[in-house]
């Protein structure tokens, strides 16, 4: 997803160009556009949703539509079955936890190199020395 321009209206646009191209979603459910938007303007947000309420949209999108867009580093469960599907997507996401075994440290040097859009990283994690070393600068 490329970068919009900075106006409202374009980043409201690219938020539901985001949330059909690469989620498969018509439309926004509940407050998840209000959230989205305000977060795409550069605010903060703290978003209490049951499960299952899209929670995870609120803060995948903004990182993937924000102009400037950089690495952003989600605190999220940090698997494969997200990031897979991100990436059949076309979105350049890594996850990163215990299990990156030898063969799959490419993946790490990648996160590294700051070849990654979206980072999952387990939330009892985030603060670890390993993970502060790979945050955006």
């Amino acid at each position: 997803m490329a970068g919009l321009a900075g106006s409202a209206a374009g980043r409201r646009c690219g938020a539901c160009r985001c949330l059909a191209e690469v989620f498969g979603f018509p439309a926004f459910r509940g407050q998840q556009e209000a959230v989205i938007g305000h977060v795409i303007g550069g605010g903060d947000a703290l978003v209490l949703m049951p499960t299952g309420g899209g929670k995870s949209l609120c803060y995948q999108i903004p990182a993937l539509v924000r102009p400037a867009r950089r690495r952003r580093l989600a605190a999220d469960r940090a698997d494969e079955g997200p990031v897979d599907a991100l990436r059949q997507a076309g979105v350049r996401a890594a996850y990163l936890n215990s299990t990156l075994s030898a063969p799959r440290r490419p993946r790490l040097s990648a996160i590294r190199m700051r070849r990654s859009d979206l980072v999952y990283v387990a939330p009892e994690r985030l603060m670890m020395p390993r993970c502060l070393d790979l945050s955006p600068a």
